[in-house]
């Protein structure tokens, strides 16, 4: 038996193999779990119906989720007073229902407004102060009829220009800067518990930006206003260059008390799609979880639609697409391998 004994000894003695520690996680949802963060997705609601394979792929890849378009305002009160919650019901239910965090996208953004507000205030039949009370409705209805099921609101967004300024909208031109105060009160007064954010892109790069949303960002924090976090879109191109200090920039914000999320990421490329540009979309997408597990306030890592099948991208962007973890048919891209092989902090 001694040599059974001595040949033990030594196996057990010997280096651990290179997959020792935790198993390499087989999804999404357990590479969130390993890194303790919340991966999300925007979520295309027709798809969510009536797409069998999307949605088999949205429950069991996700644990946070964000509507792409329906609590936007123009969904949610297409006419005046006449609320449609249809659509954002459906996708508060399959989370509830998936085990999934819900991040509500946005209560304050200058476009996809209702067609019934604009043209009122351009011809002035809703003056500034019925226009308060009409903001003050909207964030509080819509933050009420969802409190306790929303993790995080978006409460303002893009709120501040490429240059820097104040971003000319019919909130800041009617109602001044005081707007973006009052909107994270009355959110929070509607739901005490939520998360409330300042969400903006090209917020990773653009110092300008930066600058003004840090001081912005203080100046609330110092009147008392109720400020949880800021996200960062993540609307990435491998046509330019990655934002290599994306980190430290987190490191600033979550340095003033607040919570860091990834909340709108994608990677698009001029099409066509080669092997090569696959690989730079793939270094992207792992570059951008790096960075957020490198600072322990970025809590959350959302992509802007996970399928090319449903991107934004070729709409907004001519000539360019491609930009998401699973491809058309839903099979993973590199992007997808590449976010599985980030280790654990």
């Amino acid at each position: 038996m001694k040599p059974l004994i001595i040949a033990l000894a030594l196996v057990l003695a010997l280096p651990a193999p290179a997959y020792a520690g935790p198993r390499p996680p087989r999804d999404l949802r357990e590479l969130a779990h390993q890194h303790g963060i919340r991966i999300g997705t925007a979520v295309d609601i027709a798809a969510l119906r009536g797409e069998a394979d999307y949605r088999k792929v949205l429950n069991h890849q996700f644990n946070h989720v964000t509507a792409e378009n329906a609590m936007k305002w123009e969904s949610v009160e297409p006419e005046r007073g006449a609320y449609t919650w249809a659509d954002a019901d459906a996708l508060v239910q399959n989370a509830r229902r998936n085990r999934q965090r819900v991040r509500g996208h946005t209560l304050v953004w200058h476009n996809q407004l209702p067609a019934w507000l604009t043209a009122g205030v351009a011809d002035g039949s809703i003056a500034p102060a019925e226009l308060r009370r009409i903001l003050r409705d909207h964030i509080t209805t819509q933050v009420r009829r969802y409190k306790g099921k929303i993790r995080a609101w978006d409460v303002v967004n893009e709120v501040v220009e490429e240059d820097g300024s104040l971003r000319q909208n019919i909130w800041l031109t009617h109602l001044g800067p005081g707007y973006i105060a009052d909107a994270f009160r009355w959110a929070h007064r509607a739901d005490p518990h939520a998360k409330l954010f300042i969400n903006d892109y090209n917020l990773e790069w653009n110092a300008p930006k930066i600058e003004t949303t840090l001081s912005l960002v203080k100046d609330l924090q110092a009147r008392g206003v109720p400020i949880h976090g800021v996200g960062f879109q993540g609307h990435l191109g491998i046509q330019y260059d990655y934002p290599g200090d994306w980190a430290n920039v987190m490191r600033r914000f979550a340095d003033l008390g607040l919570e860091i999320a990834v909340t709108e990421l994608d990677v698009r490329m001029v099409l066509p799609v080669t092997p090569e540009k696959l690989t730079t979309q793939a270094d992207y997408y792992r570059r951008a979880l790096t960075d957020c597990l490198s600072v322990e306030a970025c809590k959350e890592l959302t992509v802007w639609g996970f399928t090319d099948r449903h991107s934004w991208v070729p709409g907004w962007f001519d000539g360019e697409g491609a930009a998401c973890l699973l491809d058309e048919d839903l099979a993973p891209k590199p992007a997808y391998r590449a976010l599985l092989g980030v280790r654990a902090r």
